[in-house]
C-alpha cells in the first residue's frame, strides 16, 4: 500500500478540520476560485484533501498542485462564520508537502534561488549594487526589451521586473532617541526586503515612531524573522530564524516589536505556535508574540502627540486609497488603525477599494512561483484602484507595493504609491507628497 500523505510530526489537525462545515462563505472571498471556479482551488475544497490525507490516502500531485496554488491570503478566515482556522491547516499542511513530495527539478531550483537569497539581507546587499547600477545605465530596461530572460524562464522574469526604482541605500541607527518625552522603548524589524530595497520606509519608521515619543531600537545583528519560509512550509528554517530574532530582540530589552510588514508580522505574532513543542522557547515564543504589534497598532495605542500637516503641495485636500494587506487585514485582522492614522491627516479623504478582500496576488513569493495567477490578480487590483480615482495609493506591505505598482504600470495607470510610515513621516514633517 502507498504511504499516507502525511507523516505524524504536525499533520493537520483533525479537529480542526472538523470545523469546516463546507457552508461556503469563503468561496466569493478566495482568489483562486474566483480565477477558475474550481472547488479543489477553494479553502473547503483543500480542506477535504487535507481530511483525505488525514484518514491516510496517499500524497499525489493533484493534491500539492492544489495547495501549492493557495495564496494563503486568509481571506477566508475573515469570512468564515464557524472560526474554521485555515491559517493553521494550510501552515501543518505546506510543512508536510516540503518535507514529503518530490518537486521537479525547474521547481527545485527555483525555491532554492529564492530561499537562499530573499531571506539573507546580506545577500540581497550585494546584489543591490549591480542591480541599481543596470537600473541606472538603462541596461536593464534593455534586457527586459529583449525578452530573453522571459524566453528562459518566466520565473526570474518576474524577479527582475518586480525590483523597485532604487535610489541610494537608506539605513537606521541601531538607537533613535524620543523627540520630547519618552513615552515608550520600543524594537524595530529592518527586515529583508524591507531593509536593503525599501530602505526609506524603515527610515521614515523609525522619525514617525521617535517623534510619537518613542525610542527605537533596532539591532543591527537581526536577521529574517522567517515568514517567507515559514509561509511555504520550510518549517525547520523558519523555526531556526524565530529562534534567533527571538535572542536578539531580548538581548535589546524592549517593551514592544513594532513591524512595517504585514507578512512579518502575522508570522512574529504566530511564533507561539510555530516554537510551541520546543522546550527552550516555547514559553519565551509566546512573551515574545504577546510583545508584537504593527506599526499603525502601537501609534493608536500611544495615540498622536506630533503635528500633522497636509501632503500636498499647495495644501489641497487629496484622496487617498489604502490598499489592506491581506497578513495585515486578514491575518492580524488590524483594519481600522491605518485607516485611523490617515483619516488624522489634515485633508485627507479615504476612498475603499473595490473587492478590497482579494488578495493582489503577491503574497510573499507567489508572484515569482506562479506569475500566471499571480498577474491576472495584480491586473484586477490594479483596475479596482484606478476606479477609486485615487491621487496616492497607501498600503503597508513591501510585497504590495511591488506587485501592484508593477501592474499599475502595465494598465498605464501609474499611482503615488507609498508605505502608510511614509505618508505620516510626510505629514509630521511637513513634506509634501503629491
Amino acid at each position: 500500500m502507498a504511504e499516507p500523505a502525511f507523516d505524524a510530526h504536525r499533520p493537520p489537525s483533525a479537529e480542526l478540520l472538523d470545523d469546516c462545515v463546507h457552508c461556503g462563505f469563503c468561496l466569493t472571498t478566495c482568489p483562486t476560485y474566483s480565477l477558475w471556479g474550481e472547488e479543489m482551488d477553494s479553502p473547503r475544497g483543500r480542506i477535504d484533501l487535507m481530511r483525505a490525507g488525514v484518514e491516510g490516502a496517499p500524497l499525489t500531485t493533484s493534491m500539492v498542485q492544489h495547495w501549492d496554488a493557495c495564496l494563503g491570503c486568509m481571506a477566508c478566515v475573515t469570512a468564515c462564520p464557524s472560526g474554521v482556522q485555515y491559517d493553521r491547516l494550510l501552515e501543518q499542511t505546506r510543512a508536510q508537502v516540503e518535507r514529503r513530495a518530490e518537486r521537479t527539478p525547474k521547481d527545485r531550483a527555483l525555491r532554492t534561488l529564492i530561499f537562499n537569497l530573499f531571506p539573507y539581507p546580506s545577500r540581497l546587499r550585494a546584489l543591490r549594487g549591480p542591480l541599481r547600477l543596470a537600473q541606472r545605465t538603462g541596461a536593464l530596461g534593455l534586457v527586459r526589451k529583449t525578452g530573453l530572460v522571459r524566453m528562459v524562464s518566466r520565473e526570474l522574469d518576474v524577479m527582475q521586473t518586480l525590483a523597485p526604482p532604487l535610489g541610494p541605500r537608506a539605513t537606521v541607527p541601531e538607537r533613535t532617541p524620543a523627540v520630547g518625552e519618552r513615552r515608550a522603548v520600543v524594537g524595530m524589524l529592518t527586515g529583508c526586503v524591507q531593509r536593503e530595497f525599501f530602505g526609506d520606509v524603515n527610515v521614515a519608521t523609525a522619525r514617525v515612531l521617535a517623534a510619537e515619543g518613542c525610542e527605537v531600537v533596532a539591532p543591527q545583528r537581526q536577521g529574517c524573522c522567517g515568514a517567507l519560509s515559514v509561509h511555504t512550509g520550510r518549517e525547520d528554517e523558519g523555526q531556526k530564524f524565530a529562534r534567533r530574532l527571538i535572542d536578539t530582540f531580548e538581548e535589546a530589552g524592549v517593551e514592544r516589536i513594532v513591524v512595517n510588514s504585514a507578512g512579518c508580522g502575522s508570522t512574529m505574532k504566530d511564533y507561539v505556535h510555530l516554537l510551541a513543542d520546543d522546550p527552550e522557547y516555547a514559553e519565551r515564543a509566546q512573551v515574545f508574540s504577546e510583545r508584537v504589534a504593527d506599526l499603525s497598532e502601537i501609534l493608536v495605542e500611544l495615540g498622536p502627540v506630533a503635528p500633522r500637516h497636509p501632503v500636498t503641495t499647495d495644501g489641497r485636500d487629496v484622496v487617498l486609497a489604502y490598499h489592506d494587506a491581506c497578513h495585515l487585514r486578514h491575518a492580524q485582522q488590524v483594519v481600522s488603525q491605518p485607516r485611523q492614522l490617515l483619516r488624522g491627516i489634515p485633508g485627507v479623504t479615504i476612498t475603499e477599494i473595490p473587492d478590497a478582500e482579494i488578495c493582489c496576488g503577491s503574497a510573499g513569493v507567489y508572484n515569482i512561483l506562479h506569475p500566471e495567477p499571480a498577474t491576472e490578480l495584480g491586473d484586477r487590483k490594479a483596475a479596482n484602484i484606478a476606479s477609486t480615482g485615487a491621487e496616492l495609493l497607501v498600503t503597508a506591505n513591501p510585497g504590495c507595493l511591488m506587485q501592484i505598482s508593477q501592474a499599475l504600470e502595465r494598465a498605464g495607470r501609474p499611482v503615488p504609491f507609498v508605505h502608510t510610515a511614509v505618508v505620516l513621516d510626510a505629514s509630521i514633517s511637513g513634506r509634501p507628497l503629491v
